[in-house]
């Protein structure tokens, strides 16, 4: 695996989600390295990234997760030092990265999404929930890894989750809460890996459920027949085109009681832990953990 030439892997970082991220880090630099890939770590946190040039790396394995990583910062700063890396480009990382603007895209080219409010101190929570109904989900428009939101049941719960999602982003959406099968879609090469459908006995799938908790369901096959899971494929693949993602990624979304699919959000540094689930989805197409980190990294690019 010598073609790559010396490989760094970014880990870590200044983000909420730095643990994770590390973990996630670790992970696939162990992969590579069981390989023969000459890779290392690289933490932006601790070493500044002209480090990255002078010390000759060819490639770089973005594991950020969160900002200053996974919102186009870092992919700004690899383009300049003219480096080949991994995952969606500048545009494409800033603009998932905002789940508003993720979700006005989706609107305007007609993608189904759930119904929301931008919610701000003098909103009138009354009136929210007259028009998204109760319960909703309410979140940072700019974190991952479900930090920060909150399943609000109630007019004062809104209030609460407006209070702990601004904490970590001006920007705060409230969602409406999409009743059915949580399902998510693996990407890989551009083209969308098979669903994985997410259970757990928690109020949603937080962030205990994600990282913590040994009781979340991970059900691949999803369960669907192959026809309604082909065409929930497609609607992934085509939300994350849309936002001029490419490589890998994933893409969440939500299947009512009626059978349509409402979009969420998509991840273009999904998590790479032992509880992740590109990893996951690769399997389930017969890609080992070894085998996906190489071909993601076979996919890193500049511009």
């Amino acid at each position: 695996m010598g073609n790559f030439g010396k490989v760094a892997v970014l880990m870590g970082g200044r983000s909420a989600e730095r643990e994770i991220s590390l973990k996630s880090g670790a992970m696939v630099l162990a992969a590579l390295k069981r390989s023969g890939v000459d890779a290392h770590a690289f933490d932006p946190r601790e070493q500044r990234l002209d480090e990255l040039a002078a010390g000759k790396f060819e490639r770089a394995f973005v594991a950020l997760h969160g900002r200053f990583g996974e919102d186009g910062t870092v992919q700004g700063a690899l383009e300049y030092l003219g480096i080949p890396y991994t995952g969606s480009g500048v545009m494409a990382s800033a603009l998932a990265m905002d789940k508003w603007r993720t979700k006005l895209l989706w609107q305007a080219a007609g993608m189904p999404t759930p119904a929301y409010e931008l919610l701000t101190p003098r909103t009138d929570y009354l009136r929210v929930v007259d028009r998204l109904g109760l319960p909703v989900m309410v979140k940072p428009a700019s974190e991952g890894s479900s930090i920060g939101m909150t399943k609000a049941a109630s007019v004062e719960a809104l209030g609460e989750a407006y209070e702990l999602a601004a904490r970590y982003d001006k920007a705060v959406i409230a969602e409406a809460f999409i009743e059915g099968v949580e399902l998510t879609a693996g990407i890989l090469d551009d083209e969308p890996l098979p669903l994985i459908r997410l259970e757990t006995p928690r109020t949603f799938y937080d962030y205990q459920a994600k990282y913590v908790a040994d009781d979340t369901r991970y059900i691949c096959p999803c369960g669907l027949p192959d026809a309604e899971e082909q065409r929930m494929r497609q609607v992934a693949l085509a939300a994350f085109e849309l936002l001029g993602c490419c490589g890998w990624g994933r893409v969440d979304l939500m299947l009512d009681r009626a059978g349509d699919p409402y979009l969420l959000e998509v991840n273009t540094v999904p998590g790479m832990t032992d509880h992740s689930l590109v990893p996951m989805a690769a399997r389930a197409r017969g890609v080992s953990f070894e085998d996906l980190c190489v071909r993601i990294l076979e996919s890193a690019h500049v511009g």
